[in-house]
């Protein structure tokens, strides 16, 4: 390995660090959802709040995150966010009061998506050659995955050694953890910040500045209408939308085991770390079965079996049914959520969408297919409040297992337009 090649590599590897840190410990919910409401004394109707006003700031921050990492220095975006969010992560660990963690959501939802979503997108393209882009960005995703699980693992250590197995020891043991998260981010900060070349010197700069490209779309009414006017858009955007909104009851199976199943914390926190080791697995595995079988039928396939995992947990009685289903349900239930997430945004080359509007599109899909953010925890709130705890728990994965089979309608829908299409250029040759 030549020392070009390597220092690609070493840059490429930090902006997988990046990646995978800066999102952990705002979905901290996912493994001490209980703990989490014990230690701040809040409820879950308020913590489904939160992560609405997240997802507002995330919605917001998508479709104008292209243009922030196209006007200022990617690198020192991605470095601004994760000390930020790190910074942040510290005013987290004082366990502050409810009104003040709604402020630090809303921060980590700003420098987690509008300054960073795009930002790392963009550097990741310029430190790959151009043969290297599929590879680049699917390893992007699994080393992501990887080393959420790597921090998981150690997150689990640090909490069962400090909380020794005693519930009122959870203060201290969710206290130690954020910090670990926390300094991670401030670490990766520092180290992009030094090591990662600016975008103007990036090797692949200037040859893709001489790359004959379509020229940038302006933000008018020709350009709007070119990306509403696309069919496949506002299809793409449904598939995502309905397939996201099942992705995101991940972030409850640690919940449900811990209150419906009665599994303690310690217990409930190494299922969930399992569970994210499946996201490498399924993004991978989903990724080669896509190249070999359909990208869409292997996405529908994944939505069918995630649905039907999801009506497993919330229709078999708990009461005579062994624990251990419930653990190795959620666990493939997880596999088949993180094969979802490596697929959906796979069909975008089939979209026929012009390349003059192909970022603000990725942006208008984006904005469309993650609105689950917001409105997601609104309706788990809305069950619970309709149906009690336990059942409302259920009710929402029913919800959830609703969502994937639309969503599987929805990729009906998308191939079979494609295919009229295709038979009609045919007929038209």
């Amino acid at each position: 390995m030549n020392e070009s090649n390597f220092k690609r590599y070493f840059q490429f590897l930090l902006i997988v660090l990046a990646a995978g840190s800066i999102y952990p410990l705002i979905y901290l919910r996912g493994n001490y959802q209980e703990t989490i409401l014990e230690v701040f004394g809040i409820t879950l109707e308020q913590l489904n709040f939160i992560y609405s006003a997240l997802g507002i700031a995330f919605i917001a921050g998508y479709f104008p995150s292209g243009w922030l990492a196209d006007k200022f220095s990617a690198k020192k975006l991605i470095s601004l966010s994760l000390l930020v969010c790190g910074l942040a992560g510290l005013w987290f660990a004082q366990i502050p009061s409810y009104n003040t963690v709604l402020i630090i959501f809303v921060i980590w939802g700003i420098f987690s998506v509008f300054t960073f979503w795009s930002s790392h997108l963009k550097i990741v393209k310029l430190i790959a050659k151009k043969e290297e882009e599929g590879r680049f960005f699917g390893i992007l995703d699994g080393g992501r995955g990887v080393v959420e699980a790597v921090l998981a693992t150690i997150a689990l250590l640090i909490f069962t050694n400090v909380s020794g197995g005693y519930d009122e020891r959870n203060f201290e043991a969710l206290q130690s953890v954020i910090y670990m998260y926390a300094f991670v981010m401030i670490a990766v900060s520092v180290l992009i910040f030094i090591f990662v070349q600016d975008d103007s010197k990036s090797p692949k700069a200037s040859e893709i500045s001489n790359e004959p490209k379509a020229p940038a779309a302006q933000l008018n009414a020709e350009t709007l209408k070119k990306i509403v006017g696309n069919k496949y858009v506002w299809i793409m955007g449904s598939i995502i939308f309905m397939s996201y909104s099942l992705v995101w009851t991940v972030f409850f199976l640690g919940g449900f085991l811990q209150t419906n199943v009665e599994i303690s914390a310690i217990r409930v926190g190494q299922v969930m770390v399992i569970s994210l080791w499946m996201r490498p697995v399924g993004g991978i595995i989903g990724g080669i079965l896509a190249d070999k079988f359909g990208k869409g039928k292997i996405l529908g396939t994944a939505l069918a079996f995630g649905a039907a995992g999801l009506l497993a947990l919330s229709l078999v009685p708990v009461a005579t049914t062994p624990q251990f289903f419930f653990e190795a349900t959620v666990i493939f239930v997880s596999l088949m959520i993180y094969t979802i997430r490596g697929l959906y945004w796979s069909l975008l080359g089939d979209c026929k969408i012009d390349e003059s509007v192909l970022g603000l599109s990725i942006g208008f899909i984006s904005l469309l297919g993650y609105l689950p953010d917001f409105i997601v925890p609104m309706v788990s709130t809305a069950l619970l409040t309709m149906f009690g705890g336990y059942a409302g728990q259920n009710a929402f994965f029913v919800f959830g297992a609703i969502m994937g089979t639309l969503g599987i309608l929805m990729i009906i829908v998308f191939s079979t337009s494609l295919k009229k299409e295709i038979k009609s250029s045919n007929e038209q040759l």
